[in-house]
């Protein structure tokens, strides 16, 4: 699939990742970046900076997100000296090959954007007005996004389902500017979806989120872990009493974790009643640190040495730099008749 490709993937930095994040999100990006790699093609990983602007305006708190997003991607077994791992902010022509796709992006895709009708639907629920708090980082998302997208010659972006409307964006933006000068300038990109990506239940049977309070944070103390763990709720059955696996929170969880074996012996016992909620929990609690053992370990030392990690942005920065600014040239050349 990925043979010969070139494949992208931005990450915003919104915090501190929790295990939902981390087996949802960043371990299949990783994967999928190694996976690409291996068969020839290219891999784009960068920390989407200019748009985390949009929410978080404290300089202090981003680049602290900043830096834990990077070490946690380092850590999960992103190779740098592979992939070409940067921020976005360090690549001065996404800000002008954003400008010119600005004129060729119909102002209707933008009212269309889901972050934008989001926000626009939370407005009119509190009964305020529909562009209440929304600046126009927020509004244009998309065709910044687009631009991360098309400097790099993407042809691949693996994304969830709520992320396709930004490729497509993105490939329409690119279709218009070819049709306009009867010529390639833009490579169309196309999105996949990764079919085993987990989706982890939180402690209270919702999907993780922080904006929910029901997360396990995978990369605390084992202490904080287990309490997290300990806190997924259950019911008061006794023991004895056969359950139906899939009914049960701790189990929804531990399949994102366990292998075939274990998820095996957690299913019969609490099928045959001889495994009560204490058991299934620590099973769960020794899955999660063994899962997060040595992504912990290699986290704690990136972030103890993150003047290393500064420097392996900016060698990615390097890298990715010429192909952005070949991009950037055929647009101008194009736009302006040079």
């Amino acid at each position: 699939m990925f043979a010969g490709k070139t494949i992208l993937t931005g990450v915003k930095p919104t915090g501190t990742p929790h295990l939902g994040n981390y087996l949802g999100a960043i371990k299949p990006a990783i994967r999928l970046g190694n996976d690409a790699i291996a068969q020839g093609g290219k891999h784009y990983m960068f920390i989407a900076d200019y748009h985390a602007i949009n929410a978080e305006k404290d300089p202090a708190v981003l680049n602290q997100k900043m830096k834990e997003i990077a070490c946690i991607y380092l850590a999960g077994g992103l190779d740098p000296e592979k992939s070409c791992f940067y921020r976005q902010s360090d690549i001065p022509e996404i800000p002008e090959i954003t400008t010119i796709l600005y004129a060729y992006t119909p102002k209707g895709f933008m009212n269309k954007a889901h972050a934008y009708k989001a926000c626009v639907d939370k407005n009119r629920e509190a009964g305020k007005p529909d562009d209440d708090g929304i600046n126009m980082g927020l509004y244009t998302y998309p065709t910044l996004m687009a631009a991360d997208i098309l400097a790099y010659n993407t042809d691949i972006v693996p994304v969830g389902k709520d992320q396709v409307q930004h490729v497509e964006i993105a490939r329409d933006i690119s279709g218009a500017i070819n049709a306009h000068y009867s010529k390639e300038l833009l490579k169309q990109p196309t999105y996949c979806f990764d079919d085993n990506i987990a989706v982890v239940p939180g402690v209270d049977g919702r999907k993780m989120s922080k904006s929910y309070g029901n997360v396990i944070p995978c990369f605390a103390d084992d202490a904080t872990i287990k309490k997290a763990v300990f806190s997924v709720k259950t019911d008061s059955r006794p023991m004895e009493e056969p359950k139906d696996p899939e009914e049960i929170i701790v189990y929804q969880i531990f399949k994102a974790l366990a292998s075939p074996a274990q998820l095996q012996e957690m299913a019969e016992g609490l099928k045959q009643g001889k495994l009560g909620y204490g058991h299934i929990k620590n099973m769960l609690l020794s899955a999660v640190l063994d899962e997060m053992k040595e992504v912990r370990d290699k986290y704690n030392y990136y972030m103890a040495h993150y003047d290393d990690v500064e420097q392996l942005l900016a060698q990615g920065a390097t890298k990715a730099r010429p192909v952005a600014q070949a991009t950037l040239k055929r647009l101008k050349d194009a736009v302006f008749g040079r």
